[in-house]
């Protein structure tokens, strides 16, 4: 009779989940850190430049200080600007920045896929596009003027033509980047071109276009408020141009924090809408 041979409980890895916790642990910690010194930062910046007005250090009629910025802000907040209250002003930007935004991202990634896509066209598209793309489109923004007048037509011109360029780059790079095995293999298994381009391509080039996404952005506030100091019945822009006029240099800086708070949150929604859609990406923590 041959000896009963005992199986032993195979032992449980648990250093598997020991790294992975050590790692977020990390991750969070890192998070913490970046958040503080980011605080820091911007404490310290915020406190020189107080103090080296206060000091007249640097001239403080030229360079204000952070407290009159501050309570400009509030009187806007509270009591409106010369224009009607802060955030009509705010919105009438938000509004000709958005709008520029999406024709500028829908054109540049249709022209950059169909590029991308059909080489014919890239042979004679190139140079114009490249020429185009050479010109400084800031000074185009005169023109847009002329062409639509003080409404919003010109300024959503001004935001397009900059955001259009690295849209489409993008997505030209990413058409051209895409696994040729994929497009292979789904012309094996019957693919036509729109399903191809449809269901291989525009997805494979999706992290190209938000790259360009959290850039382009930026770019249409810009076109915006450009458009709006050179001419405008309304928008920070105009506030701007305003405050330089009357020689309030605290006015200039607040139109331009307000931007950077809407550009801030502009930037998270972008980043809360990327994380959603690639959420099959693996985290840094989880590499």
């Amino acid at each position: 009779m041959s000896p009963e041979v005992v199986s032993l409980p195979a032992a449980v890895d648990t250093a598997k989940p020991d790294r992975a916790y050590s790692r977020a642990r990390a991750a969070r910690r890192r998070r913490v850190v970046i958040l503080a010194a980011r605080a820091a930062l911007f404490v310290v910046v915020l406190g020189l430049w107080e103090l080296l007005s206060r000091a007249e250090v640097i001239d403080p009629f030229n360079f204000s200080m952070p407290s009159k910025i501050w309570d400009q802000i509030y009187v806007w907040v509270t009591h409106g600007t010369a224009l009607g209250s802060l955030g009509e002003q705010v919105w009438y930007t938000l509004h000709e920045a958005l709008l520029g935004w999406g024709i500028g991202v829908v054109s540049g990634v249709v022209f950059g896929i169909a590029l991308g896509r059909i080489a014919f066209l890239a042979d004679v598209l190139g140079p114009y596009i490249k020429v185009l793309n050479s010109i400084p489109r800031i000074v185009l923004a005169p023109i847009f003027v002329i062409w639509f007048g003080l409404g919003p037509a010109s300024k959503v011109a001004s935001a397009v033509v900059l955001v259009f360029f690295p849209v489409f780059f993008n997505a030209f790079q990413g058409a051209r980047e895409v696994d040729r095995d994929l497009v292979a293999n789904a012309r094996i298994l019957g693919a036509s071109d729109r399903r191809v381009t449809l269901q291989v391509v525009v997805p494979s080039a999706t992290s190209w276009i938000f790259t360009s996404l959290h850039v382009s952005f930026g770019f249409a506030l810009i076109g915006a408020i450009v458009g709006e100091y050179i001419g405008a019945t309304k928008g920070i822009g105009l506030l701007v141009a305003q405050s330089q006029g009357t020689f309030n240099a605290a006015g200039v800086y607040a139109a331009m924090v307000i931007l950077a708070v809407v550009a801030l949150l502009a930037e998270g929604v972008l980043t809360f809408a990327e994380n959603r859609i690639f959420r099959w990406k693996p985290s840094d923590s989880e590499r």
